[in-house]
């Protein structure tokens, strides 16, 4: 037990440094988690203010478990019934779910409401899909709602707020290390693209995944050999080949599908890396050999300040003697013959004649 003269030096200390959570004992914090939010130092200060409100083995669980427990967990840990229902009642404590109870006051954080989310699920239940997503940075806001999945072993009645899936493959795919427990990467990825309509859209999971380099094509294929049945296998498989590589989102996909290749435009370097001014920059396609570049933009609006960059990123190519043309989504999507012959008409009066139009009536014919 901490000695309660010491309790307010270390309160401080957790304030300054803003800890996710840890275990305390004088002098030192053993398991550090990554400091991701404010809200947790409170959190962690509320459970070690309280050295008699729970057995030391039950608060080092509630810490880890973001100042969240079951009605399981608790019980098994010494307490009662009436001993929740008291703190719930005094507002001390309050309830997540059904069984599923935050050990401190006030509005809880998100991976608070997590972890009451996978701990009602039940035992072997996982956070999963959009929610799995979220935790891998792979989306940008948080799920709404929180998708979990079960062992088919068993079926829970519907709970509120959450989507519950069932798998027979839940111990397979499950991370070996992170918690709350969740789907790996891959997994997700590949779970996300059973969701999409159409095998472009399907596609676009796997690119936003390579482009915010979360993983890998090496793994996404291995996480797809694992998997007896997989719709679009053949269009994930086909955009994973080796020579797919670098191809980091939709617009860059049907830009090598239907322009560079049906119109024998050169293989151009994708993601080629360029260094300015001691920063990484990244072009969509780069011919090296022709000194011509060409960036896509899949947004529908331009935000100002990136409007600005993509001109000085142009410019500084053009220093380097870089031709840079630059297409959006319309322009590829609904007109790829005539972005095809605009991208040869400039590698022509570079050197490169190989392009070929790719059907009769392609505008690229008429260069010459």
């Amino acid at each position: 037990m901490i000695p309660k003269d010491s309790a307010p030096h270390r309160t401080q200390i957790l304030r300054d440094q803003h800890v996710s959570f840890g275990i305390i004992t004088p002098g030192r914090v053993i398991h550090k988690q990554p400091r991701r939010h404010r809200f947790l130092s409170v959190l962690l200060v509320t459970l070690n203010v309280m050295p008699n409100e729970l057995p030391q083995h039950l608060r080092e669980l509630a810490q880890f478990q973001q100042g969240i427990l079951t009605m399981g967990q608790v019980r098994q840990g010494g307490l009662t019934k009436d001993f929740i229902r008291s703190r719930v009642r005094q507002e001390r404590w309050q309830r997540m779910h059904a069984g599923v109870y935050a050990v401190f006051s006030g509005e809880p954080g998100r991976a608070a409401v997590l972890w009451g989310a996978v701990l009602r699920a039940g035992p072997g239940a996982i956070l999963s899909y959009h929610t799995a997503a979220e935790l891998a940075a792979l989306v940008d806001s948080p799920s709404t709602p929180i998708h979990v999945t079960i062992p088919d072993s068993r079926r829970i009645a519907r709970i509120p707020g959450l989507v519950v899936h069932v798998s027979g493959r839940v111990r397979q795919v499950r991370h070996p290390a992170l918690a709350p427990a969740r789907t790996r990467i891959e997994e997700t990825v590949l779970d996300l693209t059973q969701l999409a309509t159409t095998a472009e859209a399907a596609y676009g999971w796997m690119t936003r995944a390579l482009g915010r380099r979360v993983t890998t094509q090496a793994r996404l294929l291995d996480a797809m050999a694992l998997r007896n049945r997989l719709r679009w296998r053949r269009d994930l498989t086909e955009a994973l080949a080796a020579d797919w590589a670098g191809v980091h989102s939709g617009l860059e996909h049907r830009y090598l599908r239907d322009v560079e290749r049906p119109h024998a435009l050169p293989p151009g370097s994708r993601q080629a890396l360029a260094r300015r001014a001691g920063r990484n920059e990244y072009r969509d396609a780069l011919y090296k050999e022709y000194g011509v570049a060409v960036e896509l933009d899949g947004r529908a609006a331009h935000p100002g300040d990136l409007r600005w960059r993509d001109i000085r990123r142009d410019n500084s190519a053009a220093a380097d003697g870089i031709v840079t043309l630059r297409y959006g989504w319309v322009d590829v999507s609904q007109r790829p013959c005539w972005v095809a012959a605009q991208v040869a008409q400039v590698l022509r009066r570079r050197g490169y004649s190989g392009f070929r139009p790719c059907a009769p009536g392609c505008p690229v014919a008429l260069i010459s």
